[in-house]
């Protein structure tokens, strides 16, 4: 039997939480995991200027192509999720709100 939910043990989901702020934690843990083409990307932009569009082509397909990667992976949003979960299971019962790491890149 699923625990109310507002207790700190339920699992169930609000739209808030499945739309805004699981994607949330996949849009930051991707950029971690992509640090190295967003760093790559990032330089280019800034060693280009205003013609980035054109010669950053490379770099942004790259970076691309690792972000959709985790983004569409089933198995990352079930680890966003249970990390998600875990951190409004602590904040339910503690009351204390952790707060979230902020990258140092510039994206």
């Amino acid at each position: 039997m699923e625990p109310p939910p507002g207790t700190a043990e339920s699992s169930k989901l609000r739209h808030v939480e499945k739309d805004i702020l699981i994607p949330q934690i996949m849009r930051d843990r991707a950029k971690e995991l992509c640090s190295d083409k967003v760093q790559a990307f990032t330089k280019c932009c800034q060693e280009t200027g205003l013609l980035m569009v054109v010669k950053c082509r490379q770099e942004n397909t790259a970076l691309k192509d690792c972000l959709v990667g985790y983004y569409s992976d089933p198995l990352f949003y079930e680890e966003c999720k249970t990390e998600y979960l875990k951190q409004r299971e602590e904040y339910r019962a503690t009351g204390i709100k952790k707060k979230r790491q902020k990258l140092t890149s510039n994206v």
